[in-house]
């Protein structure tokens, strides 16, 4: 039995060393960003790398209720990573996977691959990718 204590601490221990696991610290948006009352939208503080003028963070979006009406792929919870131009108060989502628990955990149910790499929208006012380029670009 020793041998399976020290294999299970070993396992234990690689998984915490893992960065995107599921243990993130998970850090709800500013009210005022809370755009819609059956979501609550998180930042995962710890995850924010800055490059110059670009930001990146991951993000989750938990829904009180189960998304995606009838079909098979039905969800409570969206993982994002989105990356911010901060100088021109620019966002653009770089993967974004669904989950069938809530807090980004369960099963994978779709996404995952790229969302809009290319494709750079304005971050609008009172939003929550407002709140999110104030947390990318440390705008306090």
């Amino acid at each position: 039995m020793p041998g399976y204590r020290v294999g299970f601490c070993l396992l234990v221990v690689s998984l915490l060393m893992l960065p995107e696991v599921g243990w993130a610290e998970w850090v709800a948006l500013d009210a005022r960003y809370q755009s819609h009352p059956l979501q609550t939208a998180y930042i995962d503080s710890r995850i924010i790398r800055r490059d110059g003028q670009l930001s990146t963070l991951s993000m989750l979006i938990d829904w009180k209720a189960m998304q995606g009406g009838r079909t098979p792929t039905r969800f409570y919870s969206t993982r994002m990573t989105k990356q911010f131009d901060c100088a021109e108060k620019l966002v653009r989502t770089l993967a974004a996977t669904d989950y069938d628990h809530h807090m980004g955990t369960g099963e994978v149910i779709g996404g995952g691959v790229p969302a809009s790499e290319g494709h750079w929208v304005a971050v609008e006012m009172g939003t929550i990718n407002q709140g999110l380029w104030e947390a990318a670009c440390a705008i306090h």
